[in-house]
């Protein structure tokens, strides 16, 4: 009984592999019969496994002698069976001039380098019947009728008109600007730097603003405070504070000035290294405390004469020459819009000649 269900199995998984392998080409025509300068569609399909790969024929300008190909069209490729096979879709405009009943050879296709064939094909063309009984019904060849005028005809026409005078306006621009090679003078207005202790005071009523610490971010709080107070010192002093220790700057300072100025803010530098260092968590009144010693101590280091003073901005006058990035993006503007009038005018020309001739 095993023995059964084992050979039943393998003759299902042999007889599905081939299936799945089988190649199969036809060949369809639209219509068997036609008038001599109508046309018939001809289909070639290929049906096949999505790994294979197929190679239609190629026709030159006839399929067989009688026979012309008007055109060719793009392969249609549809997927089956979850994209396990494909189907490819060929179709072939043909035409004939001469009345005759036409042989259509069977079709070849190379798939994995093995060909197939089609079936054959048959093609009736009629001559236009012609009633030599009543000769009064033909008539001769009609005069040339003049086309109606139509705006749409002339859309783009007018489209690439309008384009033109504001290229041509911008190309002028652009060539008396690369032939002024004049140096170019401009007006610069220069905003002087605010005393140290109105930069750092303003630093600090941000801090106090934003409200850091209260968010829960006393590490933040303490980092730009003593931030703002390293670059106070920095600019009033003179020495890098920015790049030094806490306990350094005291010392510096202490050969500066007096101890009660600095003793306040020893005080805010402990707590900051404790909070950045020591994961301290200060209390709201210390938080308070050490910006009120931020402040004092700004205040009593900072320098009589810029107290009141308010710095006017200057204005200094600039002369630069025209760089060469600048003249190479004059020369290529130029390039550019003058290959674009060339292509409006050549658009322009052939559509008139189109219209009138």
């Amino acid at each position: 009984m095993r023995k059964n269900i084992f050979l039943i199995v393998l003759l299902l998984l042999i007889s599905g592999r081939t299936v799945a392998q089988s190649v199969t080409v036809e060949a369809q025509i639209d219509s068997l019969q036609i008038l001599i300068g109508e046309q018939a569609k001809i289909q070639l399909q290929v049906a096949m496994d999505a790994k294979q790969r197929a190679v239609f024929p190629i026709y030159s300008d006839t399929l067989v002698r009688g026979v012309e190909i008007v055109e060719i069209a793009k392969p249609d490729t549809q997927y089956l069976n979850d994209r396990q096979r494909m189907l490819i879709t060929q179709e072939y405009t043909v035409t004939s001039f001469d009345s005759a009943l036409y042989y259509l050879p069977p079709m070849s296709v190379m798939v994995d380098n093995k060909e197939y064939k089609s079936k054959s094909l048959a093609l009736k063309v009629y001559s236009m019947p012609v009633d030599t009984l009543h000769p009064d019904q033909f008539f001769g060849q009609k005069t040339v009728m003049k086309a109606p005028f139509v705006w749409k005809d002339w859309y783009g026409v007018i489209a690439c008109s309008l384009l033109v005078f504001p290229l041509l306006a911008l190309l002028v621009y652009l060539i008396i600007r690369i032939r002024d090679n004049k140096p170019i003078i401009r007006k610069v207005k220069v905003e002087p730097k605010l005393p140290p202790h109105q930069l750092a005071m303003r630093e600090i009523e941000r801090i106090k603003g934003e409200k850091i610490w209260q968010k829960g971010h006393s590490k933040e709080y303490y980092t730009e405070l003593t931030d703002a107070i390293r670059t106070y010192i920095r600019d009033r002093f003179g020495f890098n504070a920015l790049e030094m220790t806490s306990s350094e700057i005291i010392d510096k300072l202490l050969e500066i000035k007096d101890k009660e100025a600095v003793s306040d803010l020893k005080y805010l530098f402990q707590t900051a290294d404790l909070v950045k260092f020591a994961k301290h968590d200060p209390q709201m009144n210390e938080n308070d405390a050490n910006l009120i010693n931020a402040i004092d101590f700004i205040n009593e280091t900072k320098l009589a004469e810029e107290e009141n003073k308010k710095p006017q901005p200057t204005e200094i006058t600039v002369i630069e020459k025209r760089s060469l990035r600048v003249k190479l993006l004059l020369i290529g503007g130029i390039v550019c819009i003058s290959i674009a009038l060339i292509g409006a005018f050549v658009y322009i020309g052939l559509q008139l000649y189109n219209l009138f001739v």
